[in-house]
């Protein structure tokens, strides 16, 4: 069996498994356990309509033939698609991770929260509405000169036991006519930072984005759910020894 892709909070937060078949969704709830061990990884295939269609090329997570590019996250308002096809009304919005990254961003109107969720944010705002996604692209290019568009794993770890710094929000929202606030929950509690690591094994914490936060043996670890696609799994705890924080040997 082969973890073969994930699913972020905002979606209902879950592991995909398949096997040349049918896809098995692995649900993560608080305090659910899961005992899968590590083993070779290659490249995931893909999954269509509910099936999952193996690859045994050895690149991973993703091969070059099932690896996809979504053009959109790379407008800067000049369509790169040979017609721009992006009507719906979108949303341009400020984003913050603990304690004081603040990121621009764009997606459908519709999805906002949604999308929010998906990427683990703590604080949102939107800022401006506009009618299509080359509009937004455009607002967003421009914002982007002064605040970043993209917030790397680290960072998004290093949130997980931080707040926001209200004052730096409130300075960073102030040039922006706020037209709708998010203060987003995850129901995570973690005292101090978890320790990065790519396991599949642990009492479910809580799942932040596509952080799965996991306590094993008296240590809390985060995993980036994308590091785990590609691995073929079996049941058990893993055999190499994990890093520890220091709080497990108190």
């Amino acid at each position: 069996m082969q973890l073969v892709g994930y699913e972020p909070s905002g979606r209902g937060s879950a592991l995909l498994f398949g096997d040349g078949g049918t896809v098995e969704r692995q649900s993560l709830e608080t305090g659910d356990n899961l005992s899968y061990s590590l083993e070779s990884r290659h490249c995931a295939g893909t999954v269509h309509d509910g099936d999952h269609i193996a690859c045994a090329r050895p690149a991973a997570p993703h091969c070059e033939f099932h690896t996809s590019t979504w053009v959109c996250a790379r407008c800067t308002g000049t369509c790169l698609k040979d017609e721009m096809d992006c009507y719906q009304e979108h949303a341009v919005y400020i984003a913050a991770f603990a304690p004081d990254t603040f990121k621009v961003g764009v997606t459908k109107s519709r999805r906002l929260e949604t999308r929010l969720r998906e990427q683990g944010a703590d604080r949102a705002a939107r800022v401006h509405t506009v009618s299509n996604g080359r509009l937004a692209r455009e607002i967003e290019a421009e914002i982007a000169e002064r605040l970043v568009d993209r917030v790397r794993t680290p960072t998004k770890v290093a949130s997980l036991a931080a707040t926001v710094d209200e004052a730096a929000w409130d300075t960073t929202l102030a040039e922006f006519d706020v037209l709708e606030r998010f203060r987003l929950d995850y129901d995570l509690e973690c005292e101090r930072q978890p320790v990065p690591e790519t396991i599949a094994a642990g009492t479910v914490i809580g799942v932040k984005g596509r952080l799965l936060v996991l306590e094993n043996g008296g240590t809390t670890y985060a995993v980036d759910m994308r590091d785990l696609v590609g691995y073929t799994v079996a049941n058990g705890e893993p055999s190499r020894n994990l890093q520890s924080s220091l709080g497990s040997f108190g």
